[in-house]
């Protein structure tokens, strides 16, 4: 069975570390869906860096909104895919589109029901930020409740979901990451 994978954690909990280490201990030559856009020095530079943590062994594709494409054609060429993260692919959808509320929510169960069509693993990273005091303005209320959703509809569709804090990941859903020899042997 393959085990799609949700992995959440805060901002800078080392959650990409993790599912980076996870992903090459599970695949040699495995792809990264980008969903990040660095409009600015400060992001170009967290890019670079990101790019150069990984190394040689990645193929990356940049892909801030058609999420569902990008992943549909790296799944066809990799056993295994990143994507690095779904909560800046939301953020993209909420600024860079007309969509409401319910065509993104469609957006998520679209992604989550081609989990089921792909023949690799996927390993999915994202920033909880549901554990934080309520936001004072609407947009990031509206954001915190579609990122819940979203989670909350790719948990339902992912055998395994992680939570990622201090780099040290709690298996929520599903076996815990590395509980088989064969999963960080090779990290």
């Amino acid at each position: 069975m393959t085990e799609h994978t949700l992995i959440l954690g805060g901002a800078s909990s080392g959650k990409s570390a993790y599912a980076e280490r996870l992903a090459l201990a599970l695949c040699p030559r495995p792809a990264y869906i980008a969903t990040a856009q660095a409009w600015d020095d400060e992001m170009r530079q967290r890019v670079a860096k990101h790019i150069q943590r990984r190394g040689p062994a990645w193929t990356t594709i940049e892909e801030p909104l058609a999420l569902e494409d990008a992943l549909r054609a790296a799944a066809r060429n990799h056993r295994l895919v990143l994507v690095d993260c779904l909560s800046l692919w939301l953020t993209n959808l909420m600024l860079q589109t007309p969509a409401g509320d319910a065509q993104l929510i469609e957006r998520f169960d679209a992604l989550a029901g081609l989990l089921g069509e792909l023949g690799g693993q996927v390993l999915f990273v994202s920033n909880e930020v549901g554990l934080g005091i309520v936001p004072e303005n609407a947009l990031a209320r509206r954001f915190r409740d579609l990122a819940g959703a979203l989670h909350q509809t790719m948990a339902a569709s992912c055998p395994r979901v992680l939570f990622v804090a201090a780099g040290l990941a709690l298996a929520l859903k599903g076996r815990p990451a590395g509980s088989t020899p064969e999963d960080l042997s090779r990290g």
